[in-house]
């Protein structure tokens, strides 16, 4: 029973941390500020903000679909499109997103004939899908821009350069190797833990990286060409603050996502970073999560008229 009421706890207490820190980093910024920020961002910029949604989001569908090729089961583009999208649109925004991803994913794949055990090896492929694409981004961000650690040199317990990205790539290296030799499955117990083929291992490769740069992208092309670091230190500082909210299990990474950006971007104007980060919780994360709501429903609506078996 104590475990049920862990992770929402840690959760509101990151939230409330961050909520106060971020209260002492902005009260000096009005809301007219902020205002002014917003409408600073042009009509060009909200389109390559929603394409780059779009990118993103597409990506996010072909986690599904590598973990299903490397199960071997078929299921329609149309299909795995929908349930990935409503999956990320819910867990983004409820937090605990291996848990709240595996509800939806098992009601959803289990209609098409997977089994629980099946389910739980996508839902596991598809976050280390994810924490493949960070690896790699992050040793390509450090290689590029070592000095990107020096913009949270008061935050991050450990000190990070590109010696560090060369290490993150070298492991990343060691895993694709593992794949091309066909090395035995790692076992924990009676549970084995297969290397997937090289053509997936080569799309995981592709698409963990593309899906953090889309979201990432958002966020780039909101913010003002005056002081804008570039794409690189944006990415990097993305990875930095969406890797932070995951594991604060703060619904939606609020505050935790917010404080990491201001801290990185201190040389920008924290009313254009924070309005950038309200593009971005508008189109990654509030209409996403309406549009879901309306496809659960719907789903469940369809399975009760199913008849039974």
């Amino acid at each position: 029973m104590l475990k049920k009421y862990v992770w929402p706890v840690i959760g509101l207490a990151a939230v409330a941390f961050s909520i106060w820190l971020l209260y002492h980093e902005l009260r000096g910024l009005s809301l007219d500020e902020l205002w002014d920020s917003l409408l600073a961002i042009s009509a060009r910029d909200w389109l390559l903000s929603i394409a780059a949604t779009f990118l993103a989001y597409g990506a996010l569908a072909g986690y599904d679909h590598i973990a299903l090729l490397h199960l071997r089961k078929k299921v329609g583009w149309l299909y795995i499109t929908v349930c990935s999208f409503t999956t990320y649109a819910l867990s983004h925004n409820i937090g605990a997103s291996v848990f709240s991803g595996s509800v939806v994913r098992y009601r959803a794949y289990s209609a098409k004939g997977l089994s629980g055990g099946e389910v739980g090896v996508l839902v596991a492929f598809c976050s280390f899908t994810f924490a493949l694409g960070t690896i790699v981004l992050t040793g390509l961000v450090l290689v590029i821009e070592p000095g990107l650690a020096e913009r949270f040199v008061d935050v991050l317990p450990v000190a990070a350069s590109a010696a560090t990205g060369w290490v993150l790539l070298g492991f990343v290296a060691l895993y694709v190797l593992g794949s091309a030799l066909g090395l035995k499955p790692l076992s924990i117990g009676s549970f084995q833990i297969h290397y997937p083929r090289l053509p997936i291992v080569a799309r995981q490769l592709v698409i963990g990286p593309l899906e953090l740069v889309g979201a990432a992208a958002i966020i780039y092309f909101a913010l003002p060409e005056a002081g804008n670091p570039g794409f690189v230190i944006i990415l990097g500082i993305f990875l930095i603050s969406f890797s932070a909210a995951l594991l604060s299990h703060a619904p939606g990474g609020l505050g935790v996502l917010e404080l990491v950006f201001i801290t990185g971007l201190s040389d920008m104007d924290p009313a254009d970073v924070l309005a950038a980060l309200l593009v971005f919780r508008l189109l990654y994360l509030i209409i996403p999560f309406v549009i879901a709501l309306f496809v659960v429903l719907g789903f469940e609506r369809w399975k009760l008229a199913q008849p039974e078996n």
